[in-house]
């Protein structure tokens, strides 16, 4: 298939929505498919290059004031169009509604292009100042889903990481066709395994004390100061290893200092991808007090490597970590409960073996074989819903012009599926 890719967040800016688009393109690239993935570039310039066979167009930005690493592109309607035509995509994934997205959309109901959006956005994750401001909390969170939903319901199809993330456009008007559909993990990738005790020494990490190891990127709504004071709240001596970058690092290493934790807690910036799987294997304990997931990649892959979780009760973590089984779940800021939890899982040893159990249990349905074909399913009865009503149009319009019309109306041959996907036809 010919797939288009369209995110106004995309590496190497750090977080969830960059790791799933490249992730998805790489992973469809080396399927078969055909990859074009629309971007922000880096810069005042257009670029393109060809990354790991995906075909990467980036175009000017700027970097957007209020959300740190974010770029805002500058309005590209001609350069997107021409690439859209030059490209001819049988689907078009968008995974961002701003920008980028918005073009992509535009201009794909002209071109007769089928447009399938995920949603990985909460208010929140614009503005945790004014999502929780007690006078505009309500509107800012109101307007925030009108404006996505409105978006999400001109598309052909939408999808959303959890049920949960898809309730709550459910609750604020969504009307188009939509389902769950997981980011799925690499279970060949991110297993549990030995211990690399050479990584911990080079990143300078105790071996006397329990690791506490959070993945997340370190901005607002992430909340890491409150497992920051959790920390400082345990009875138990463990160690928390923070492995990630963002605007809120400053505030966080003020936050160690002001608790003086600085011997407790190791910040380990960005990780690269031939670490990160030894890195969460050293981890007794993951982790996350976030309030703004719609269903964490970190936490998926601490549970693919056998950890048992502490999460805030929020959003969708509880899909993933089910209180008492895999893990825990504390009210949202809550250090104080966040910390006793902490507590008993790196005091026995035992119960995070059964927590381990349940852990690797509850990920299994997410491996990303699946999830792929998951997504190729779905993109191909699109790319054909539209090339059937197309010639449906093509064959009115003739039947128009000569009532006596009844034959074959040559086009577009549809998309098949080839190999193991044909069983599902």
């Amino acid at each position: 298939m010919r797939i288009m890719i369209v995110t106004d967040q995309y590496p190497p800016m750090v977080g969830g929505v960059p790791t799933v688009t490249r992730q998805l393109a790489l992973d469809f690239a080396n399927r078969g498919h055909q990859i074009w993935v629309v971007a922000p570039s880096y810069g005042s310039r257009d670029s393109y290059r060809v990354e790991q066979k995906v075909r990467v167009y980036r175009f000017s930005s700027f970097e957007w004031p209020t959300y740190g690493d974010l770029r805002i592109a500058f309005l590209p309607f001609i350069p997107i169009r021409k690439l859209l035509k030059k490209a001819d995509p049988d689907i078009i994934h968008i995974h961002s509604p701003v920008v980028l997205g918005n073009i992509a959309q535009m201009m794909a109901g002209g071109l007769r292009k089928p447009v399938i959006v995920t949603n990985h956005y909460m208010p929140i994750n614009i503005s945790r100042a004014l999502t929780t401001d007690s006078v505009f909390g309500k509107s800012f969170n109101n307007v925030t889903y009108s404006y996505l939903v409105h978006f999400y319901n001109r598309c052909e199809y939408v999808t959303a990481p959890t049920q949960i993330a898809l309730n709550f456009l459910y609750e604020h008007g969504l009307r188009a066709p939509a389902r769950a559909i997981s980011n799925g993990i690499d279970l060949k990738q991110f297993y549990p395994g030995p211990r690399d005790e050479a990584l911990r020494q080079r990143l300078s990490l105790p071996v006397d004390r329990p690791l506490i190891l959070s993945v997340n990127r370190l901005s607002h709504e992430k909340r890491i100061h409150i497992l920051i004071e959790a920390l400082a709240q345990m009875q138990h001596p463990a160690h928390l290893v923070i492995a990630s970058s963002g605007p809120a690092e400053a505030e966080l290493r003020a936050k160690v200092d002001e608790l003086r934790l600085q011997d407790r807690v190791t910040f380990l910036g960005f990780i690269d991808d031939a670490d990160l799987v030894a890195l969460y294997r050293l981890a007794d304990v993951f982790g996350i007090a976030s309030e703004g997931d719609l269903q964490s990649l970190t936490t998926m892959n601490a549970l693919a490597c056998g950890l048992p979780v502490v999460a805030a009760n929020s959003a969708a973590l509880p899909e993933l970590v089910h209180h008492e089984e895999n893990g825990f779940l504390f009210a949202p800021g809550n250090s104080q409960e966040m910390a006793r939890y902490l507590d008993l899982l790196v005091n026995d040893a035992q119960l995070c073996q059964r927590m381990s159990v349940q852990s690797l249990e509850i990920i299994a349905p997410h491996n990303r074989v699946k999830i792929l074909e998951e997504w190729e399913t779905l993109y191909r009865r699109l790319s054909n819903e539209f090339i059937d009503a197309k010639e449906r149009r093509q064959r009115l319009r003739l039947a128009r012009k000569n009532p006596y019309y009844q034959g074959p109306i040559p086009n577009r041959p549809r998309i098949v599926r080839t190999g193991p996907l044909n069983s599902e036809l």
